[in-house]
């Protein structure tokens, strides 16, 4: 089964009820290669009410069958899906691509971070026990984890396949039936999988792909017969679907938004670590992740050196800059001409503010939305650039002294998402780790998580946890049956 061949057999239509179909209205997009602004696609489908609708029927039908599916033959489906998601990488890589100028090495991370999430998910099919108190009182109290019926993934173009791991997979997993909506920006992949999710085996209405906008994801978070949403995206985005899921039925919500991810560097750190972390850290994919290291706070007794070699990485990174579909390719382009403008914007403002410009800028001279990675030194503390998530490879510096400004640094934010301490002293590590407000802390790293562990940010940063067996409960529903043991 081939998935692609040229653009012009990119997958167009909506995935309802194991079946491909065509939007009920004729709202369409357009959407543009971001490596050299040339068109894509200028008939990309938007799901609309009646499809929204037509959906949920469908996933409310195949609910009570799906969660009966035995262990053993649920897995064996979703261990197929994985394996064929996995087999078919290369294909839904370039469906991505296409639309979010991602290099080749960021598709084969994502892709394989997707499939290592589900084969993960799916070992704990068996494995999710409930748990049984004492009849002491004379009542058996046994909690079950009950699937919660129809939900949702509203997921964020920056990593489309990714959120299949984090979102999908413990969906299905559990019992329950998932409608996942991607991007307007970044579709294909996503819509593919409805092919490769009937080829595996799984029954009509359990696993659906409603590619679409921003009203698609309020239609889905206004549902009535939808019982969670689970969301990535902007923060003003998820006040409003907590909001719709509040004011519809209450369904449950997983809210994972936004950061402005501090790393503190401490005199006593191991430079080079903390200088190749840092970078990467604001240049993976192009800046365009949640938990970018975007300020950097540095002690002021290597606050030279660290930024001498930090400038001099970021040089070496923007030499990786290129086309995407090459290999040795690093960082690609902002997804499209609005992120340009908008990451473009922050820079040309902070040039006027108080903020030195150390190194990189917008590419000029060049087809497609490229920036240099991107750093200011000392910018106003209420500056924008500082506060404000910017959603590119932009970050800006500070300097330091004492333990104690460094904490209110870091924790003088609305975000909470990933936070990193650069220290050799393992006490004075964890001790800030625990002081610091976020939901991540990584110790002589950061911008990274595990499967295996809670994902998710304190503040603004979100509401709930993704990964691990939070991610299970997430999407399951206690429930305590009491057998009286006493007539």
């Amino acid at each position: 089964m081939g998935l692609l061949h040229t653009a012009t057999e990119l997958p167009k239509q909506l995935f309802i009820n194991n079946e491909y179909v065509d939007p009920k209205h004729s709202v369409k997009r357009s959407l543009y290669n971001p490596a050299t602004g040339e068109l894509v696609a200028d008939d990309v489908p938007v799901a609309g009410e009646q499809d929204v609708d037509y959906a949920v029927d469908c996933a409310e039908k195949a609910f009570p069958a799906w969660k009966k599916v035995s262990p053993t033959q649920r897995r064996d489906i979703l261990l197929k899906f994985a394996s064929l998601v996995e087999e078919h990488a290369t294909e839904l890589a370039a469906m991505t691509r296409l639309t979010l100028g991602s290099p080749v090495k960021f598709n084969e991370f994502e892709i394989a971070l997707a499939v290592d999430a589900m084969r993960y998910y799916i070992g704990w099919i068996d494995k999710f026990n409930g748990e049984s108190f004492p009849q002491d009182d004379g009542f058996l109290k046994i909690i079950r984890n009950e699937p919660l019926g129809v939900t949702a993934g509203i997921v964020p173009w920056n990593g489309p396949l990714i959120t299949l791991g984090m979102k999908g997979a413990p969906a299905l997993v559990t019992g329950n039936c998932f409608i996942f909506k991607p991007s307007e920006k970044t579709p294909f992949a996503a819509i593919a999988l409805g092919a490769l999710a009937k080829e595996a085996g799984l029954p009509p209405g359990v696993f659906q792909v409603l590619p679409g906008d921003g009203t698609t994801g309020a239609l889905l978070a206004s549902h009535m017969r939808v019982r969670k949403i689970s969301f990535t995206g902007s923060i003003a985005t998820g006040k409003k679907i907590q909001e719709l899921a509040a004011k519809s039925n209450l369904k449950r919500v997983t809210l994972e938004l936004g950061g402005k991810s501090p790393s503190l560097v401490f005199n006593d750190c191991d430079l080079d670590n903390a200088v190749r972390w840092t970078v990467d850290g604001i240049a993976l994919n192009a800046g365009q992740v949640c938990m970018a290291a975007s300020k950097v706070y540095v002690q002021e007794g290597i606050y030279q050196k660290f930024v001498d070699k930090y400038v001099a990485y970021m040089k070496e990174k923007a030499t990786t800059i290129g086309d995407p579909r090459d290999e040795k390719t690093e960082i690609g382009p902002l997804v499209d001409e609005g992120q340009y403008n908008r990451v473009r914007g922050f820079i040309e403002r902070e040039k006027q503010g108080k903020g030195k410009l150390l190194v990189g800028g917008p590419r000029e001279g060049v087809r497609g939305y490229y920036i240099d990675p991107t750093v200011f030194a000392e910018p106003d503390l209420d500056s924008e650039i500082h506060t404000q998530e910017i959603f590119g490879p932009v970050s800006v510096i500070h300097r330091f002294k004492t333990e104690e400004e460094a904490l209110e640094l870091a924790n003088n934010s609305e975000f909470g998402l990933m936070a990193g301490v650069f220290t050799q002293d393992i006490n004075k590590a964890l001790r800030v780790a625990s002081d610091i407000d976020s939901g991540m802390v990584g110790i002589n790293c950061v911008t990274l998580n595990f499967i295996t562990a809670p994902f998710g940010g304190s503040k603004q940063s979100g509401i709930g946890r993704e990964c691990g067996i939070s991610a299970l409960k997430a999407f399951t529903e206690l429930k305590t049956v009491m057998i009286n043991l006493t007539y």
